[in-house]
């Protein structure tokens, strides 16, 4: 795909991208496939596949205690437990505002671990990356935040995960779509990192949701449907149902401005170009 060529044109040192459809056939790729990639905040769309499968499994469920007082599992996925972005401390109560928190992924982690009986970056790699032959994903032990934004992984094991959300094998499809699709405490605003307030800040469980948001980190064609998640360390990935595609992006620096203008213009050149499936 020719439009994946416009990340050469950002002032990044490196750049990965590819597109991948909902049957599983990659549309494209340019850049290295295998290099690993700091994913930030993206990390927390495999944090959350994980946290599913234990919901999934029966070590959990999404209404378990979990967190501040009056929180639950479902309010640490969507970012709706009160706690802190950075602090494991109540900054609202649970199911008022949409605070996005690294420090409720973290102690999702923990849930996880304590549910299992094994750490979570283990639980990861078993109920996920192994199963979707992600053999270079993992967390970086020395991160502040492992199961919020201390993922590492390739173009690659990204693409893998990106076409199991459009075609669940690992999970059932009406978990992911539930995760996905459905607004969790639908109608709570709050801001999202970078481009600021959104009223509202739509979420699902562990996902963020398009609908109409503005500004945006996808582009003006992209479906209100879209989901998926971007990372500060300049990554993002994002599904379209509607087009019947997902794209994965990873660089080497850190999101900001140069970000915000060429992003969405690159997510309008690959939903032009692409063909969608029906």
């Amino acid at each position: 795909m020719e439009s994946l060529r416009l990340v050469d044109q950002w002032p990044v040192g490196s750049a990965a991208a590819g597109v991948v459809r909902r049957d599983g056939t990659v549309a494209g790729t340019h850049g290295p496939a295998d290099r690993p990639f700091r994913l930030a905040s993206v990390t927390k769309l495999l944090t959350s596949y994980a946290v599913l499968v234990a919901v999934e499994e029966g070590a959990l469920e999404l209404d378990d205690p979990a967190g501040p007082d009056g929180s639950s599992v479902r309010h640490l996925l969507a970012h709706t437990s009160g706690l802190a972005f950075d602090e494991a401390r109540p900054a609202a109560a649970p199911g008022t505002r949409r605070l996005y928190s690294n420090a409720g992924f973290d102690v999702l982690a923990e849930t996880v671990a304590k549910a299992t009986g094994m750490p979570f970056a283990q639980y990861a790699a078993e109920a996920v990356f192994t199963p979707l032959g992600m053999t270079a994903t993992g967390f970086d032990p020395a991160a502040r935040s492992q199961a919020g934004a201390g993922g590492v992984s390739t173009l690659a094991d990204l693409l893998r995960f990106a076409a199991e959300l459009q075609a669940p094998r690992v999970l059932h499809p009406s978990t992911v779509a539930e995760a996905t699709l459905r607004v969790a405490f639908p109608g709570l605003n709050g801001v999202l990192p970078g481009l600021g307030h959104q009223r509202p800040n739509d979420w699902g469980l562990g996902f963020e949701i398009r609908d109409g948001k503005s500004p945006h980190w996808t582009g003006a064609r992209s479906s209100a449907r879209t989901f998926g998640h971007f990372g500060q360390s300049g990554t993002f990935l994002w599904v379209d149902p509607d087009a019947g595609l997902a794209c994965v992006c990873l660089t080497d620096r850190d999101f900001g401005p140069w970000a915000v203008e060429a992003w969405p213009a690159f997510t309008d050149a690959v939903l032009a170009e692409a063909t969608p499936v029906g």
